[in-house]
């Protein structure tokens, strides 16, 4: 982000995992960032400042905006969901997944709707790969990220020229939950490598991902989705097709690739 010593960043979920390396990659250009979230980081995140916030509690959200004295950059970056099959729980408990994940970034976005138009700032949503296909045993948690990612198409034509809003198409990630997921690390190595670039993301490289659709250098640049997802997931029925197979032998382990 250029010229960005003055300013003011805010990013939802900003204590950990995703959140902490999109927060530390702003604090790296000499902006003041702020991370909001229910509960404190368990180690402070250097050059971050934190603030209590429950995202669910509108009232609180919009005090919390209004307190500021400006704001140029909302990263809508908390949510997530557990693994639950959708007949396995009710309604009301798959609503509280699209609330976190699609109703609070609306939410927050509004409450700083004021300052991101005088300031002439954007919203970075983070999206993730699961709103563009099945996501078996997150369903709730998908649609709420297809809802995102078409949320911010709107918001970024209906606030133009004054506020951009991009949306972070994010794969699989490596933080420190990531074994919930994928288990330990011979189940993080084993799915890396179904990843053309061979690894998951870093935060980090969210983060760097983040700062350039904040920048002035993506300053034509609102209502896209920008992929962060290592070039996706190699289709299925390549492996299954017993044709044009070429064998390659990697450190890890012997795979087929086209």
């Amino acid at each position: 982000m250029q010229n960005s010593d003055n300013r003011t960043v805010v990013v939802t979920g900003g204590t950990r995992g995703v959140g902490a390396g999109i927060a530390l990659a702003f604090a790296g250009t000499g902006a003041r960032v702020v991370a909001c979230a229910r509960r404190p980081p368990e180690e402070p995140v250097p050059g971050v400042e934190f603030a209590p916030l429950d995202l669910r509690d509108p009232a609180a959200v919009r005090a919390f905006f209004a307190a500021l004295p400006r704001l140029d950059v909302l990263v809508n970056n908390a949510g997530g969901a557990p693994y639950r099959r959708l007949a396995d729980a009710d309604a009301e408990r798959h609503a509280r997944v699209i609330e976190l994940n699609l109703i609070t970034p609306l939410t927050a976005s509004l409450a700083a709707y004021e300052h991101l138009r005088r300031a002439h700032g954007s919203v970075v949503m983070i999206g993730s790969v699961s709103g563009g296909r099945p996501s078996p045993g997150t369903a709730a948690y998908g649609a709420a990220k297809a809802g995102l990612e078409n949320l911010a198409g709107s918001m970024a034509v209906e606030w133009a020229p004054e506020v951009r809003v991009n949306t972070l198409v994010v794969g699989m990630v490596r933080t420190e939950l990531a074994h919930r997921h994928y288990g330990g690390d011979d189940g993080v190595t084993a799915v890396a490598r179904t990843v053309p670039l061979g690894r998951l993301a870093a935060p980090a490289d969210v983060g760097a991902a983040a700062v350039f659709l904040a920048s002035d250098a993506a300053a034509y640049i609102t209502g896209a989705s920008l992929l962060v997802h290592g070039g996706g997931e190699r289709p299925a029925f390549l492996d299954a097709a017993t044709v044009n197979r070429d064998t390659a032998v990697n450190s890890d382990a012997t795979v087929n690739r086209p």
